[in-house]
């Protein structure tokens, strides 16, 4: 594992955490769900709207690239 996959790995992992607790938290204050449903709930939303993180050969050398549901395209990190 190089230093770019790791560091796309750490990437994906925050923002999925830090995701997953907000909607935990929104979703338990404001909806009628109870038990084992909120963190499943907050689990598929973090998951589809978290940015993807993701380390690529190239003719230039590895480079990091975000995808996101809320940006056009792909977007180059390093």
């Amino acid at each position: 594992m190089s230093k770019l996959q790791l560091r796309a790995f750490l990437y994906q992992l925050a923002a999925f955490a830090i995701l997953f607790l907000l909607f935990r938290y929104l979703i338990a204050s404001y909806t009628g769900l109870t038990g084992i449903w909120i963190p499943m709930t907050a689990f598929v939303i973090g998951t589809i709207i978290g940015p993807k993180f993701q380390a690529v050969r190239t003719k230039d050398g590895e480079k990091l690239f975000m995808k996101w549901l809320f940006i056009k395209g792909i977007k180059e990190i390093e």
